[in-house]
């Protein structure tokens, strides 16, 4: 499996994935047609899917130009934005499973950013889990809360996504992690681990790279918002010992503070 960003928009990224089919792909996210055509020509490779992680305009706004380059090609959504993402042919239920360019494929129900936001975990073999985690999990961060409630994506992150393997490679929707580990280095400026990935984020993207792929180990040891029960965070929010303050609700004082900052 190779999997190809593609930036769009101002910060975006839909992605190609290559899998066992040869000379085909699958795409996630295209906001907008055109960078995904021009990769598609550049690798030589056809359209064989669309896949939207959620009804935004800057995930969806290419989809109709790609089905009319593409005709035929088939494009999965959350069946619960059936009325919410135009162009649509199949339609998914949470925990659903299908084959796409011989990889396996589930499909996570993740509200919160908004309530039909899923993720797709894309597996080949024994290898590494890939998920596809739209605007509800990004580089040490996590999407504002737009639809959904804090209890709601707190579990998505910590519960659905959290069952996930420490070597899952993540590929978030927008290249936030330098404005995101500014963030979580104001609210946690104790932690090493965070430090270094300061270090090597910057490196990389003033070299021109991505921050994407990181693994979720990298980010559970990183990202404040999977991290409310760490006495730091919790100090940092005014939680402190409190038997009162749950970790939702520190997760909800640093959403509000990152919203914020």
């Amino acid at each position: 499996m190779r999997v190809l960003p593609v930036p769009c928009l101002r910060d975006n990224y839909a992605y190609l994935i290559e899998g066992r089919r040869p000379g085909e792909a699958v795409v996630v996210d295209p906001s907008e047609a055109p960078p995904v055509l021009a990769a598609l020509e550049r690798e030589g490779l056809r359209l064989a899917g669309v896949w939207a992680t959620h009804h935004h305009w800057d995930h969806v706004g290419g989809i109709a130009e790609l089905a009319r380059a593409f005709e035929g090609v088939p494009v999965v959504a959350y069946e619960g934005d059936r009325a919410r993402i135009e162009g649509a042919t199949e339609l998914v239920a949470a925990g659903a499973t299908f084959e796409a360019l011989g990889l396996d494929v589930r499909v996570l129900h993740i509200p919160g950013h908004t309530l039909g936001a899923v993720a797709y975990v894309v597996t080949e073999g024994a290898g590494a889990p890939r998920v596809f985690t739209g605007d509800t999990l990004f580089g040490a961060g996590c999407g504002r809360l737009f639809e959904g409630t804090p209890a709601q994506m707190y579990a998505s992150l910590t519960g659905t996504l959290g069952a996930l393997p420490d070597d899952a490679l993540v590929y978030c929707g927008h290249e936030y992690t330098e404005a995101n580990l500014r963030f979580a280095a104001h609210v946690d400026g104790g932690n090493a681990a965070l430090a270094e990935r300061r270090r090597r984020v910057a490196e990389a993207r003033a070299a021109g790279g991505p921050s994407v792929p990181f693994t979720l180990g990298e980010d559970r040891a990183t990202n404040p918002f999977l991290r409310a029960h760490a006495p730091a965070l919790r100090a940092a929010v005014g939680a402190g010992d409190d038997p009162a303050v749950d970790e939702v609700e520190v997760f909800a004082r640093l959403r509000r503070a990152k919203d914020e900052f």
